[in-house]
């Protein structure tokens, strides 16, 4: 089997945060922890992942800043994983992932998971939009490469 290649002195932005959250059990499990779920045993029955497999996500996104695994309890022998801030700016991937879903994986009509606004209960959308407010789109955008050699 080949070994995983790092890409943490990529150049490129999106490669770099694929190599601290590019599985797709760690996108999940960033996924329940926006649905508010913190417990080891939470996450566990929400995925129906592997112990050791969801151990091992869960001490690769405590050791990348994505979660923080908090003491519980009057001895600490049990803990807590919630979103740090750095996890927290995960929340427009995950809408991305989501509209994605939502416009291309389900059919006309087929029932799905809504993500709403707890004030109004609208269903939230991601729209892109430049420094000045500008809606734009992938025709309107271009990549600024660093030159290879610096």
């Amino acid at each position: 089997m080949v070994g995983r290649k790092s890409l943490k002195g990529d150049y490129c932005p999106s490669a770099r945060s694929l190599d601290v959250i590019g599985d797709w059990w760690s996108l999940l499990i960033v996924r329940d922890a926006f649905d508010g779920l913190t417990r080891f045993s939470e996450f566990q029955k929400s995925l129906g992942i592997a112990k050791n497999i969801l151990t091992d996500r869960l001490r690769t996104l405590v050791s990348r800043g994505i979660l923080e695994a908090v003491p519980t309890g009057d001895s600490g022998s049990r803990v807590e994983y919630r979103l740090t801030a750095v996890g927290r700016d995960l929340f427009p991937v995950m809408v991305a992932l989501r509209q994605f879903g939502e416009r291309h994986l389900f059919g006309p009509g087929e029932k799905h998971s809504v993500l709403v606004d707890r004030e109004k209960g609208l269903p939230v959308h991601l729209d892109i939009h430049t420094q000045d407010g500008r809606t734009i789109g992938p025709d309107d955008t271009m990549l600024l490469k660093i030159p290879e050699g610096e």
